[in-house]
C-alpha cells in the first residue's frame, strides 16, 4: 500500500518533506565506465563503437552496417500493420500540429539613437535522438523527439537505437520514417552518445543530442554537454492527479498506473479533499493489479513511491502541487482551468477527468519529453526552441555611435580594458575631424 497523509495531521510536514526527497533515480556509480567509453571512441571511432556493440548486444557488425539501409527499413516497416500505421500517422500529424505554431518570428527595429537592433532565429545544423532500443523500445518517443526537430528545420536528423541480439522494433523505423529522420544506426549506450557527439570515421558528429536512456546514457550525456547541446538528465516518471469525489476511483486508479507501470521508480501521487475518495482510489489500485501485465513493476512502484493525500481545500492542493512541480499534472476536478492557473509548476497539465495522461504520450499533440524530479520548477518540455539558437543583431550609424559610444567607452575604463574603449574612441575621432 501507498502512503496516506493528511495536511491536518500535525506531522504531516514533516512526512511529505520524506516524500519530496525521496531518492527514486537509479544512480549506480558509472561515471568512471562512461568517461573510459568516450575516452575510447574519441580515440578509436568505429572501431571502439563496434566493439561495445559486440560486448553490451551481443551483435556483430561492421562500419558499412551500422546504419540501417534503404531496404531494411522498408522491409521492417512493411512488417507493421495497418492499424498501428495509421495510429501513428495520426499522432504524427497531431504532434507537428502543435509544434508549428512554436517557431518564433525574426525581429529588428531602428531606437531613438539610430541604431539598428533584433534577432534571428537559426536551427542546428544536425541532431542526435537516442532511442532504447528492443523489442520494448517507444515509436512514441521517436515522434515526439524528431518532428519537433524537423520543424525547426534541422537539416540532419540522426537517430541511434540498440538492436540487442539483433531485435528491432519496426514501429520504431516507421516512426523515424515519418518523421523525416535521415540518418538511423543500430547502436547504443555510451559509445552511442559519444559517437553522436565527437563522430567516428562513419557518423558524422551533431550539434545536439535529445532523447531518454539508463543511467550510462545519462552519465554520457551530462560528460558531453559543452561539446554538444543536451534536452535534459530525465529521471524516472512521474504523475500527480489532484482530484475530487465525483470521479470514477477506477479510472483515477489507471491514470497513476499509467505511470507506475513505466519503471519500479517511477511515482504516482492522488491529491484529493475527501479522504474516503482516496481510499476508494488506493482499492481499486489494488485490484487493478491483479491483473495488469506489468503488475510487478507498477506494484512495487506503488508501494515503495506511491502516495494518497487529503487536504483541506483544492487551494491547498494547489500549493502542494507547486511544491512537488510534477512531470504530469492531471486535473480531475469540477473546474481544471481556473485551479490550472493556481499550478504554476509542472511539465504538462491535463484539464479534466476525459484527458487522461496517456493521450499526452501518444496523440494529445504536447511533447511528452517532460522535466521530472520537481525541475519543472524551471525548466520546460522539448519544444520546437530546443532545436534552435537565437543569434543578436546590431548596426550602428555615424549618429548613433556619437550618442552612445562615449558611455561604452567609460565602461570600458572602468573595467580596465583599454582596448575596448580604444576601438570606440578611434571611430569617434574620425567623426570629429573637420571634413575636407
Amino acid at each position: 500500500m501507498p502512503q496516506f497523509l493528511d495536511t491536518t495531521a500535525p506531522d504531516f510536514e514533516t512526512a511529505f518533506v520524506a516524500l519530496l526527497n525521496a531518492k527514486r533515480e537509479d544512480s549506480p556509480d558509472v561515471d568512471a565506465t562512461v568517461t573510459e567509453i568516450i575516452t575510447d571512441v574519441r580515440n578509436r571511432g568505429d572501431a571502439a563503437v563496434l566493439e561495445l556493440t559486440r560486448k553490451f548486444d551481443r551483435l556483430t557488425l561492421t562500419p558499412d552496417r551500422m546504419a540501417f539501409s534503404a531496404d531494411e527499413i522498408a522491409q521492417s516497416v512493411a512488417r507493421v500493420s495497418s492499424q498501428d500505421r495509421a495510429a501513428l500517422e495520426l499522432a504524427a500529424e497531431r504532434i507537428r500540429a502543435y509544434h508549428s505554431p512554436q517557431l518564433p518570428p525574426d525581429n529588428q527595429w531602428t531606437d531613438a539613437d539610430g541604431a539598428t537592433l533584433g534577432w534571428r532565429w537559426s536551427p542546428v545544423s544536425a541532431a542526435g535522438l537516442y532511442v532504447p532500443g528492443g523489442l520494448a523500445s517507444y515509436p512514441s518517443s521517436v515522434l515526439m523527439n524528431a518532428i519537433p526537430a524537423k520543424v525547426a528545420g534541422v537539416e540532419r536528423l540522426v537517430v541511434t537505437v540498440p538492436t540487442p541480439d539483433g531485435q528491432v522494433n519496426p514501429l520504431v523505423l516507421l516512426a523515424a520514417q515519418i518523421s523525416g529522420v535521415d540518418e538511423i544506426y543500430r547502436i547504443g549506450g555510451a559509445q552511442a552518445i559519444a559517437a553522436l557527439a565527437y563522430g567516428t570515421q562513419t557518423i558524422a558528429p551533431v550539434d545536439k543530442i535529445t532523447g531518454p536512456g539508463n543511467a550510462f546514457v545519462a552519465a554520457a550525456k551530462r560528460r558531453v554537454f559543452g561539446k554538444v547541446g543536451i534536452d535534459m538528465i530525465a529521471g524516472p516518471s512521474e504523475i500527480l492527479v489532484i482530484a475530487d469525489a465525483d470521479n470514477d476511483p477506477d479510472w483515477i486508479a489507471l491514470d497513476l498506473l499509467s505511470q507506475a507501470e513505466h519503471d519500479a521508480s517511477a511515482q504516482s501521487l492522488l491529491i484529493t479533499d475527501d479522504a474516503a475518495f482516496g481510499r476508494a482510489v488506493a482499492d481499486a489500485v489494488e485490484t487493478r493489479l491483479q491483473t495488469l501485465e506489468r503488475a510487478a513493476i507498477a506494484g512495487a512502484s506503488w508501494r515503495d513511491y506511491g502516495a494518497v493525500i487529503t487536504v483541506r481545500d483544492l487551494d491547498e492542493a494547489a500549493d502542494l502541487s507547486n511544491r512537488i512541480a510534477p512531470e504530469h499534472l492531471e486535473l480531475c476536478v469540477a473546474d481544471p482551468a481556473g485551479l490550472s492557473q493556481k499550478t504554476v509548476h509542472a511539465g504538462a497539465i491535463f484539464l479534466g477527468q476525459w484527458t487522461p495522461e496517456a493521450i499526452g504520450d501518444y496523440v494529445g499533440g504536447p511533447n511528452h519529453v517532460l522535466p521530472t524530479a520537481r525541475s519543472a520548477r524551471f525548466s520546460s518540455g522539448l519544444s520546437v526552441m530546443d532545436f534552435l539558437k537565437r543569434t543578436t543583431l546590431a548596426q550602428m550609424t555615424p549618429q548613433a555611435l556619437r550618442a552612445i559610444g562615449p558611455s561604452a567607452e567609460r565602461l570600458a575604463h572602468s573595467e580596465s580594458l583599454q582596448a575596448h574603449g580604444l576601438s570606440v574612441r578611434a571611430r569617434l575621432d574620425s567623426l570629429n575631424r573637420p571634413q575636407i
